[in-house]
């Protein structure tokens, strides 16, 4: 099992519109000076993503992406999926076929943990992520203010 920059970046630029958003419509360049990551991966990632119907966008000036849905109603999951990204453990991709034709010996671990990884993935919205942050940011803004 392997998450790939693909999915990790897929992710980052997600929770970048979300935080963003309310602004307007957020430009792939400027996700991509933000974030650091490459203009034309963001472009390839984001036609994955307009396809899974996870973004939509808009042309001209203003225009950009946005949610195409609320960000309480996106997943972590929903993300790795759309941009094919797999985060399962199993050799054989769940073809019980990963030890010579046959079912290793391992072959019900490895789809637990898959199953465990995905359900976990299905369960961090990234409305879930941006509470977190937002949390994190007002915990410091009281310890500077109390320091």
């Amino acid at each position: 099992m392997k998450l790939t920059s693909k999915g990790r970046y897929a992710v980052t630029a997600m929770i970048d519109i979300a935080l963003n958003q309310e602004k307007g419509a957020i430009t792939l360049s400027l996700i991509s000076d933000r974030q650091g990551i490459s203009l034309s991966y963001l472009e390839q990632l984001f036609a994955k993503l307009k396809k899974a119907d996870l973004v939509s966008s808009a042309r001209g000036p203003g225009g950009g992406y946005r949610l195409s849905k609320e960000a309480a109603d996106i997943s972590v999951s929903d993300i790795i999926r759309a941009v094919d990204e797999s985060v399962d453990a199993r050799k054989c991709a769940g073809k019980q076929n990963c030890h010579g034709g046959e079912e290793c010996l391992s072959h019900e671990l490895w789809s637990e943990l898959s199953e465990n990884i995905d359900s976990f993935l299905k369960g961090i919205t990234l409305q879930t992520i941006i509470d977190k942050k937002h949390n994190q940011q007002n915990a410091q803004l009281k310890e500077i203010r109390f320091s």
